[in-house]
């Protein structure tokens, strides 16, 4: 019988990977907007934007500006910015960022698509960030791409997950993030890795971020939860994906997410009323309807019944 947690955190990503394959680049007050809606919502975390060349992504060109507008309230929700190098580390620094996230890739070929590196070369930048961010003060924490199959490169063996988890804990890294970056996982993957990495490392904190490119996107969530994971990215409407994968599509839709764990008795605190609203507000942004199943349905009523502990 599957084992569910009381509680589930949700790491909103819209006005990070969900706008970042959009043709028309959203501005500021249509990101603020954006902003406002999901902290009326309750969400505790967003991931804001990106510290990248503008040209590579120009949808997060703002992303400094961005910051600046929506980070001075003490009581929001806590803000991580995406960057791919140490220079993103620095630019986010300049512009107060507290919190990072820094991105590499399991198979070299992505990394070199996205990055124009090796993963080698990442993981060796990798340690002039962690020094960076421990002398300022910043929070880091970091996503390993194509954690469950490549675009380019096909099966990713779980030796390779577990060899690079191991490196990051070694490190000490607060989160780890296992990333299903064109949707290629399945269940049963996403299961035996995922329970295979907390026996070995009980005591790290994993996040998973999948996407929904071939359909199983909460059937995925759904596995990791029964492996003992209970953090998650999701992309308010569903939209997103990496804009140097071919094939790439949208993330698992939050309020699709949050109405499934909510329908099953696990809590997240968040208002799905809420996204609602600022799902209806996103695609009036994007100008087109969203791949979100709940905003087209509605919600359902029925809940399970939580037993009495």
């Amino acid at each position: 019988m599957m084992e569910f947690p009381e509680r589930v955190q949700i790491n909103e990503v819209v006005l990070r990977d969900g706008l970042q394959l959009e043709t028309k680049i959203a501005s500021l007050e249509e990101k603020e907007t954006l902003f406002r809606q999901l902290v009326e919502a309750n969400v505790q975390t967003v991931e804001f934007g990106s510290f990248v060349h503008p040209k590579a992504v120009p949808q997060m060109a703002n992303s400094g500006d961005f910051y600046e507008a929506i980070s001075t309230e003490s009581a929001g929700p806590a803000l991580i910015a995406l960057i791919p190098n140490l220079k993103g580390a620095e630019l986010a620094r300049l512009r107060g960022v507290e919190r990072v996230n820094f991105v590499f890739s399991a198979s070299d070929t992505h990394n070199e698509q996205n990055v124009n590196k090796k993963t080698a070369e990442s993981v060796e930048e990798l340690k002039a960030i962690q020094e960076f961010c421990g002398k300022n003060g910043m929070v880091l924490g970091v996503s390993i791409a194509t954690s469950f199959g490549c675009p380019f490169e096909g099966e990713v063996p779980p030796a390779r997950i577990h060899e690079l988890t191991d490196m990051l804990v070694r490190m000490q890294i607060g989160i780890i993030t296992l990333a299903d970056t064109t949707g290629m996982a399945n269940p049963r993957q996403v299961s035996e890795l995922l329970s295979g990495l907390k026996d070995a490392y009980p005591q790290q904190k994993f996040n998973l971020h999948f996407h929904n490119t071939r359909g199983m996107g909460l059937a995925n969530i759904l596995a990791g939860l029964d492996a003992g994971i209970d953090s998650f990215d999701t992309s308010l409407g569903g939209l997103g994906g990496c804009p140097f994968a071919p094939g790439a599509t949208g993330n698992v839709c939050t309020e699709d997410v949050v109405h499934m764990l909510h329908n099953m008795g696990i809590e997240t605190g968040i208002s799905l009323e809420g996204l609602l609203t600022a799902s209806r507000t996103l695609e009036t942004v994007v100008g087109h309807p969203t791949p979100s199943y709940l905003l087209k349905a509605g919600p359902s009523d029925r809940k399970y019944p939580v037993p009495n502990k």
